[in-house]
This record gives C-alpha cells, structure tokens and sequence, in this order.
C-alpha cells in the first residue's frame, strides 16, 4: 500500500474526490465556512483519519480527518494534537458517535 508523505498530498487527493469543504469548532459545533450550516457531532461522520508528526520537530502533530455530514457535505479538518492541541476541536471529534467512525473502511 502507497503510503502519501505529507498532509498536502492527502488533502490534493481528498479534494479531488470531492471533499472541498472546510470547517472550524466554535461553541461545540463544526461550522462550514462558506455555506455557515452548523453540524453537531452526531452528524458528522469520520470517513477518514490521518495523523502526521513534523520533519523538523516530532512534537509538531497533527491530524487529517476526511468527513462528511449527515446532509451530503464533504471536507476536511486539519487538528493539532499532542501537546498543541486545540481543546475545543479535540472534544467535538471526541463526542461523534463510535457508529459514526468509519475511518478504517475505504472511501
């Protein structure tokens, strides 16, 4: 299996199946930034989740979760973890529903 080297990879490949949108946590809600319809964590779903340590410096973490919406929108969110990590956003992924994690099935 080809393993992609870096984030901007993986994001070019996601965008050009169509996971075009973008989003960012506020007040416990993924918010979609062009259209601004806000998404609970029951009505996001975990399509895919990749996680990537920096050349320079292995505290540098980040990951790529691949997701789409209980209505049809499809993107991406990029989060720190590990010592950067955003709070806000790590406790919304946190609470999507275990039934909505399919980032081990091929999409």
């Amino acid at each position: 299996m080809k393993h992609d080297r870096n984030e901007l990879d993986l994001i070019t490949k996601y965008q050009n199946k169509g996971y075009t949108s973008n989003f960012k946590c506020e007040e416990g809600s993924l918010i979609e930034l062009d259209t601004k319809n806000m998404y609970s964590p029951k009505q996001i779903i975990i399509e895919r989740e990749h996680r990537f340590e920096g050349m320079s410096n292995p505290s540098d973490m980040s990951i790529l979760y691949v997701i789409k919406t209980h209505d049809g929108v499809k993107g991406m969110v990029t989060a720190n973890y590990g010592v950067n990590s955003d709070t806000e956003l790590d406790d919304f992924f946190k609470n999507i529903p275990k039934e909505n994690d399919r980032s081990n099935e091929n999409i």
